[in-house]
């Protein structure tokens, strides 16, 4: 059961920034206005003693001098004082702290830690961090962060054990049309872990994947990442990328959040355990993302490529072979219907050759035929960039055949060219098609879909 602190953390009725500051530049004053400025509804407190007013709030000696409840507290003040602070936060029964400093655990400083997690404890409050740079979740459009104002709403949580990867890439979501639905800065994960993150989102209505990056989990809680992570997986599919695949890479895992690195192997065996699937780069974390955010589940294995280049169609031959994509032998039926949709020296196997001479037209009614089969599970989409059709006008043309057959299929699509070629990207990314920049991505982001298939499959039989 997800407490009342965890909670507080995406529904806050009431937020104080304890640090909040009058000068921009600082991250107290970055916070205060991200909050603000992104549309949270909720009541903000700023906290500084030496303030009457920030950005046109009134500004409170203390917490305690706060006349309502508050919910969450935020923490931006010196590692010094955050210990005061915190219990003065708990005796106004507070329900969470999102504690942004710095200066804990990652740089030994482990007594310090130890005494905030005593004080939350007392007082029954859960603490994020240290050593974070907020949350975001925008359902409730809350941005409480100090990284980008902006941020794209969509189905996608992202949860963070960097600081500076989390916010570089809370505005490569923004350039990439990721949508996301939250942004977890874990940091040193005092309390508050990954786990207890992944559970809330779970059941959250908004979520629809949740991805981590992960450099090591706390001693002694490697057994319950893995019991958890499995009811958690049944639920909703779990990217991560796990850093400190390498000894040195680990070492500088250790001294960044003062996580247990440990083994790569044991990691390794602990996802496929909890059916947590593992991306080795954040690209690729995204990229499988994207495709469980606006694809359903196949039905089945049975996998078409459309092309209108064999070299690419030989790429994603290869690429589905060896991520395990089973790719369709299409029947004389089938294949009859595709002989239609092409020149005569078109190839109606699999993949289906449209040849370079295909047109809009080509591609809409090969794709009719893809989506009406019932031999067809999934569908690959690869376009090479001619002087003959422009992908920006097919990408349109794509996503009517999708929205016409109301989505009932996944699809992929691959595209290879220049400029035009991103701008039809876009296009589909925008529209909820995953769209990627070669054949192979494409063919892994669907082989992510289809491992998580069998994944449930195998899950309902024990």
């Amino acid at each position: 059961m997800i407490d009342e602190g965890v909670k507080a953390l995406f529904n806050p009725r009431s937020i104080a920034v304890i640090g909040a500051s009058r000068h921009p530049g600082k991250i107290g004053y970055t916070i205060l206005r991200n909050i603000l400025d992104y549309g949270y509804k909720g009541k903000v407190y700023p906290v500084n003693p030496k303030a009457d007013e920030i950005l046109g709030l009134k500004a409170y000696k203390s917490v305690l001098d706060i006349p309502d409840e508050v919910d969450m507290a935020i923490i931006v003040v010196p590692e010094k004082i955050v210990l005061k602070v915190a219990e003065e936060a708990g005796r106004k029964e507070v329900k969470v702290l999102v504690v942004i400093t710095s200066g804990f655990s990652e740089v030994g400083n482990v007594e310090a830690e130890e005494k905030l997690v005593e004080i939350a404890r007392k007082y029954n409050m859960r603490i994020l961090g240290p050593n974070i740079f907020g949350i975001a979740y925008t359902p409730l459009n809350l941005n409480a962060t100090f990284g980008p104002n902006e941020l794209k709403p969509g189905p996608i949580a992202f949860i963070s054990q960097s600081g500076a990867l989390g916010i570089a890439l809370m505005g490569w979501t923004i350039m990439e049309e990721i949508g996301v639905s939250a942004i977890v800065s874990m940091g040193n994960m005092a309390d508050i872990d990954v786990v207890d993150v992944s559970e809330y989102l779970a059941e959250d209505p908004n979520t629809k994947v949740i991805t981590i990056y992960l450099e090591g989990l706390k001693p002694g809680t490697g057994r319950r990442f893995v019991e958890e992570m499995k009811k958690i997986t049944r639920k909703k599919p779990v990217i991560v990328i796990k850093a400190g695949r390498s000894k040195r890479g680990a070492a500088a895992a250790a001294s960044h959040t003062g996580s247990l690195a440990g083994s790569d192997q044991v990691y390794s065996a602990a996802f496929k355990q909890a059916g947590v699937l593992r991306a080795l780069t954040t690209e690729e974390m995204f990229d499988w993302a994207r495709v469980f955010a606006s694809q359903p589940l196949p039905e089945g294995e049975e996998t078409i490529i459309i092309t209108n280049g064999g070299g690419v169609g030989v790429l994603a031959t290869d690429a589905a072979e060896e991520n395990g994509v089973k790719l369709l032998d299409p029947s004389p039926e089938l294949k009859e219907a595709f002989k239609k949709t092409m020149p005569w020296f078109g190839s109606p196997k699999n993949p289906v050759d449209l040849t370079g001479q295909a047109v809009v037209e080509n591609y809409v009614e090969a794709l009719k035929i893809a989506f009406e089969s019932p031999e067809i599970h999934n569908i690959i989409v690869l376009y090479c960039q001619t002087a003959i059709l422009d992908p920006r006008e097919l990408a349109p043309a794509i996503i009517k055949v999708v929205r016409e057959y109301n989505n009932k299929k996944p699809i992929v699509v691959g595209m290879v060219g220049g400029i035009e070629t991103y701008e039809g990207m876009k296009i589909l990314k925008k529209n909820n098609i995953p769209a990627y920049p070669s054949p192979e991505k494409a063919v892994v982001a669907l082989s992510a879909l289809i491992k998580y298939k069998r994944y449930l499959e195998k899950q309902s039989k024990i």
